[in-house]
């Protein structure tokens, strides 16, 4: 997977949390200037390539090689993913929540109808009579 310069700038970027105008500042650019160079539209000279690796703080071999960007695109890859998976996780906390107040509300629906039907057998068993309602027959 051959990544350009530029791509890999922007990627070391978006890895620290800057924006282009962030770099621009930092790089004393104008923001259209900065981000002509991560379209690939400037050609960088050593001199702005070193300026660009200080502020990302990496080596500047870093934008120039393969390697070391591979595992940052994984890295920036498997941060979606954690996201993704956390959202996840938290919907499904989320749905176990309701489903843990739906048994409780049974669980006391079903206490409830247990109490009545011992406190009527109590009754019983001490011989008190309870009084049928009569429904309209």
């Amino acid at each position: 997977m051959k990544i350009s310069i530029a791509e890999k700038i922007r990627l070391q970027r978006l890895q620290r949390g800057l924006s282009q105008e962030n770099m621009a500042d930092l790089l004393n650019l104008s923001t259209t200037a900065y981000g002509d160079i991560e379209r690939g539209k400037t050609d960088l000279t050593l001199s702005r390539l070193n300026q660009i690796a200080q502020v990302l703080d990496v080596a500047p071999v870093t934008l120039l090689t393969d390697e070391a960007i591979s595992a940052q695109v994984v890295e920036v890859k498997t941060d979606a993913v954690l996201n993704h998976e956390l959202e996840t996780l938290r919907l499904t906390v989320e749905k176990q929540q309701l489903e843990v107040d739906k048994l409780r509300l049974e669980a006391e629906y079903w206490k409830k109808k247990y109490d009545e039907r011992i406190a009527l057998e109590v009754l019983r068993s001490m011989g008190v009579e309870q009084k049928r309602e009569r429904i309209g027959f």
